[in-house]
């Protein structure tokens, strides 16, 4: 029996009504992709107001790696708010949050003993917060105030997240001045090479080109705090960088005493077949950020750091919210029931599967330019043409579009990328009745964009 049920063309007439109400209550600083308004949602199939259901391929923006309302996380939560909800973490003690440091701690990749395998969690209440925590330690702890961050990066709204990101003008625009000291350094996105260059024929001159254009000539490395990466660039175009960029980095950087923050907000909590994405690149950062499918979308954060660099003292950063016990106590089920389901297996196994049949797409169809991704964190990057590789925003649109028209939530991330990311539970059935659905909206967004282009050659 198919998963997807549309009974009335969306948006149907009470999501309308929903939404019409939202733009006059609601700032309009928020974006969305289409007008879906969830009325529930379990597991990987989430039904609107107006009765249709869908199959969800975008995890709440890649919040619900354990689907939506996971039975043991509604079990774990609703134990704790029989207990307590709250009694601030920064004030006071209580005992679950040690528990999920404790857990956090064990997950950390990297050497389980050494004089640098002590760690230490910070909590806050998001990703953003978790960044902004990154940048007070790491300034606090090598009195140095200079960072270094990616084009394309994403790494929250708050102004000091803020001043990290650079992944779409809207973004940034009208909000300057930003926190100073923070310099921006070209990612590995090798499809469209900033330097124009071809990988590997180039020798990972990204990273040459950081030592010639910013170290050598007016960023002294001994002022340098901290360099933010993301393993996997999320909102940059789910980008990712060759197999040994990461380790070429660390070892030409580290000798300068910088630290590096890995911003695992997105691509953390078992996204692409391991707990953290950078356990693919062969490194150990200094520190973590976590936060979105941390504790299965209820708000929480998390710093993770070497304790020798914990240096702060007490007063010096907080936050009410911050460990909220009900949020760790759907930490705490998320993870467990993560290592319980075998569902880093089961990302590894399903990405694996999907990027076969894209890289088939690839091949047969002129609109999809390049594929790319860990476990299920997969990016299909759509173009007007493979030669031209020129940007296919419009094109990208249409296809989540229609997507969801025909049951099927999608959205994207870059200029033109479609961001594949579905709960880390999805099914060969559902994946399979999902991708009959995106083909069907790719092939006829393929067969537009190829009758423009023989439109525009005749012209000419």
């Amino acid at each position: 029996m198919p998963a997807i049920k549309i009974v009335t063309k969306p948006p149907g007439p009470k999501a309308r009504k929903i939404v019409s109400e939202t733009k006059e209550v609601l700032s309009p600083s928020i974006g969305r992709f289409y007008p879906l308004v969830v009325e529930s949602a379990h597991d990987c199939l989430v039904r609107d107001v107006d009765g249709n259901q869908y199959i969800d391929l975008n995890s709440g923006i890649a919040v619900l790696n354990v689907g939506s309302t996971n039975e043991k996380v509604i079990q774990a939560t609703s134990e704790q708010m029989k207990k307590f909800f709250h009694y601030s973490y920064t004030d006071f003690y209580y005992e679950n949050i040690n528990k999920l440091a404790e857990k956090l701690i064990e997950i950390y990749p990297g050497a389980k003993s050494g004089p640098k395998s002590k760690k230490q969690v910070f909590y806050g209440n998001s990703g953003t917060e978790a960044i902004e925590a990154a940048i007070k330690l790491a300034r606090y702890n090598t009195k140095r105030q200079r960072l270094i961050a990616y084009t394309g990066s994403f790494h929250g709204r708050t102004m000091g997240s803020l001043s990290l990101t650079s992944s779409k003008p809207t973004q940034v625009k009208g909000f300057a001045p930003f926190v100073p000291g923070v310099e921006h350094v070209p990612y590995p996105y090798c499809y469209r090479c900033p330097l124009k260059l071809e990988y590997p024929s180039c020798g990972m001159a990204c990273i040459d080109y950081i030592q010639e254009q910013y170290f050598d000539k007016y960023l002294p490395p001994e002022e340098v705090a901290a360099f933010f990466l993301e393993p996997i660039q999320g909102e940059g175009g789910y980008v990712v960088p060759p197999e040994d960029y990461f380790k070429e980095l660390f070892k030409r950087f580290g000798k300068y005493g910088i630290l590096f923050v890995d911003d695992e907000v997105q691509s953390g909590n078992g996204r692409t077949g391991k707990w953290f994405a950078i356990e693919h690149f062969g490194v150990v950062p200094d520190m973590i950020t976590t936060a979105k499918a941390l504790s299965a979308g209820l708000p929480l954060g998390a710093l993770i750091s070497r304790a020798d660099l914990m240096t702060w003292q007490p007063g010096s950063h907080a936050s009410t919210f911050g460990g909220n016990p009900v949020a760790a106590a759907a930490a705490l089920a998320t993870l467990s029931f993560i290592e319980e389901n075998h569902l880093l297996e089961n990302a590894a196994k399903q990405g694996e599967y999907l990027m076969k049949i894209f890289s088939e797409w690839k091949e047969k169809y002129e609109i999809v330019g390049d594929v790319r991704g860990k476990g299920l964190m997969i990016g299909i990057e759509i173009v007007k043409d493979k030669r031209s590789k020129a940007y296919g925003s419009e094109e990208a649109s249409k296809i989540v579009d229609m997507s969801w028209k025909k049951g099927v939530l999608l959205i994207t991330c870059g200029r033109s990328t479609l961001r594949i990311a579905p709960p880390l539970t999805i099914t060969r059935e559902l994946l399979d009745e999902a991708l009959s659905v995106m083909e069907s909206a790719i092939s006829e967004v393929n067969k537009e964009a190829r009758w423009e282009s023989s439109a525009r050659s005749r012209k000419k």
